[in-house]
């Protein structure tokens, strides 16, 4: 068993930065891959990004803007996000995994087993 609570949500203006932040309580963090996910309101939830024993992936829209991070000793895992925009807001969440390795990116999020509570991130223009 897992769990996940994230920190860090607020209001931003564009351009800002945040940093988001999950705290995982359980063991073996570090067989676990991470991920960051979000859901604007009447949208679906949708990728963000991963950290995983194959690498660190994102989605296009974030690339070269957001940073996913983790520390196995802290379990923790961590999203630096930069140059916000508008279309960033949404509720952010961190899902976890375990992490069975083959190269797999965990981009879905019905691969995903456990989810935290969700963090609001609100990017005013």
């Amino acid at each position: 068993q897992v769990q996940l609570v994230e920190s860090g949500g607020g209001l931003v203006q564009a351009g800002g930065s945040l940093r988001l932040s999950c705290a995982a309580s359980g063991r073996a963090f570090s067989d676990y891959a991470m991920g960051w996910f979000r859901q604007a309101p009447g949208k679906e939830r949708e990728f963000v990004a991963t950290i995983t024993r194959s690498g660190k992936y994102y989605t296009d829209s974030v690339k070269g803007r957001f940073t996913i991070s983790r520390d196995n000793i802290k379990n923790t895992v961590s999203l630096q996000m930069g140059s916000l925009k508008p279309e960033d807001t949404a509720v952010y969440y961190c899902a976890a995994v375990l992490d069975l390795g083959f190269g797999s990116q965990y981009r879905r999020f019905n691969e995903f087993r456990y989810w935290g509570q969700g963090t609001q991130v609100t990017v005013s223009s």
